[in-house]
């Protein structure tokens, strides 16, 4: 049982490593975030569609769940543009070290969506983690667009996680992410036909919009197999052997592991000022403790009723 945990607790490490190979790509592949999110969404769900359909998935579901799946699907590709955006008007670094902020976010948002009370020891840490924003924005003010950006798409995540929160655990992974692909695809598609026709013609539907550099698709295929289809489905698994505090702590290193792939292929272009790690470390720390916090006290809620 030991080399079963230690053989997935090492494909989590290998996931979030992938999730942090993410913003690189969004680096290389040339094109802007609106046609990367739509090139990606849209091949995305076409992995997954082959993979329900060899494992004979049912792909029907209620009208209310659709519904749901649907305004997920609007976020999470408001929350990938965006975060691309950051990407590119910014780098890496920047980017991968505000999208810690998503936590922040999280426990903010968590009391409206699910009606609780407001814990004093989150408002502590929200304090820290905005403590940490200032440091950032004290020394890279000229990435202030990117920053933006970043805790734009952190809040997202945020509003994301929250709405799968409440249908992950009744449904099938697959199934779910299935249906947010296609209809952000959906949404991404009809919001570029309208750009092509009443908007700005050279952001919509173009000729050049379908002629990407071999490169472009080589990328964006990885992104959206590897790193959307593949990723998204393996880290489900994994969570059937491991503890969400495991989990939650491994998931946190993915700034770490992004930003250290960053400065080994970007080099010089993602070295920052030491303030800057100094922020980011402050916000890194912050969620970590938050987790190990929460860890603790559902370990001690689930004791109390067993006993």
């Amino acid at each position: 049982m030991q080399s079963v945990r230690f053989k997935n607790l090492l494909h989590l490490h290998f996931i979030v490593f992938i999730f942090g190979f993410t913003a690189i790509l969004g680096d290389l592949i040339t094109i802007d975030a609106l046609p990367l999110v739509w090139y990606r969404m849209l091949l995305a769900s076409g992995f997954i569609y082959f993979y329900i359909r060899w494992k004979k998935i049912s792909l029907k579901v209620s009208r209310k769940l659709f519904g749901i799946l649907f305004l997920s699907g609007i976020v999470i590709a408001l929350h990938w543009i965006t975060f691309f955006t950051a990407v590119k008007v910014s780098n890496v670094s920047i980017t991968l070290a505000l999208m810690s902020t998503g936590a922040f976010f999280t426990s903010i948002l968590e009391p409206i969506f699910y009606k609780r009370k407001v814990i004093l020891y989150e408002i502590f840490f929200g304090i820290l983690v905005i403590g940490g924003l200032y440091l950032i924005f004290e020394v890279e003010s000229g990435y202030t667009e990117g920053i933006l950006y970043a805790l734009t798409s952190a809040f997202l995540s945020a509003v994301f996680s929250l709405l799968n929160g409440k249908i992950a655990q009744k449904y099938n992974p697959s199934l779910i992410s299935f249906y947010e692909l296609i209809s952000g695809v959906g949404v991404l598609t009809l919001f570029l036909i309208l750009l092509t026709f009443f908007g700005n013609i050279s952001e919509g539907f173009t000729p050049t919009f379908f002629q990407l550099e071999g490169s472009d698709w080589l990328f964006l295929a990885i992104l959206a197999s590897i790193c959307t289809a593949y990723a998204f489905i393996a880290s489900v698994k994994v969570m059937k052997y491991l503890s969400p505090y495991t989990v939650m702590l491994t998931i946190n290193m993915e700034p770490v592991y992004g930003i250290f792939l960053a400065f080994l292929i970007f080099g010089e272009k993602e070295k920052m000022n030491p303030q800057f790690y100094y922020g980011g470390l402050i916000i890194l720390t912050t969620v970590i403790l938050n987790g190990i916090i929460k860890s603790i006290k559902d370990r001690k809620r689930r004791q109390i009723n067993i006993s």
